[in-house]
């Protein structure tokens, strides 16, 4: 009788060390999974910011190469190469705009639903290049 219990004590520690072998095997596989998707995440996100900074440097390439482009020097070469015959324009048929262009342009827009609000009628004006008014 004794000898049985013995067993069935030493069969409970058996039972329960296989248990917790089994969930400390589990935890571990989580714990290298969870490390695995981090170290897999860190990685495409650097990639990404990687990518962001390479458009960053191309955009400014591209910004610079416009702007040399649109340079004086540079406009005024290519008219005498295409032969064109543009001129420099003189200060007195610049017209320098103190708004943003898009901030006019929404004004201009939407001039009907501001002038509906203020009880002012908007009334458009067209130009017929072609010929009689219609």
């Amino acid at each position: 009788m004794n000898t049985r219990t013995r067993r069935a004590f030493a069969t409970q520690i058996f039972i329960t060390a296989l248990f917790m072998l089994g969930v400390s095997g589990g935890l571990g596989f989580s714990i290298v999974d969870l490390r695995q998707r981090i170290s897999v995440s860190a990685n495409n996100a650097r990639v990404l910011e990687q990518r962001t900074a390479e458009a960053g440097r191309r955009l400014a390439e591209i910004g610079g190469s416009v702007a040399t482009e649109q340079s004086p020097e540079v406009l005024e070469r290519r008219n005498q190469i295409l032969a064109l015959g543009l001129g420099r324009p003189t200060e007195a048929r610049v017209l320098r705009v103190g708004v943003s262009a898009g901030e006019r342009l929404a004004a201009k827009r939407n001039a009907e639903i501001f002038a509906s609000e203020h009880g002012l009628v908007n009334v458009p004006i067209r130009f017929n290049l072609g010929g009689a008014p219609r």
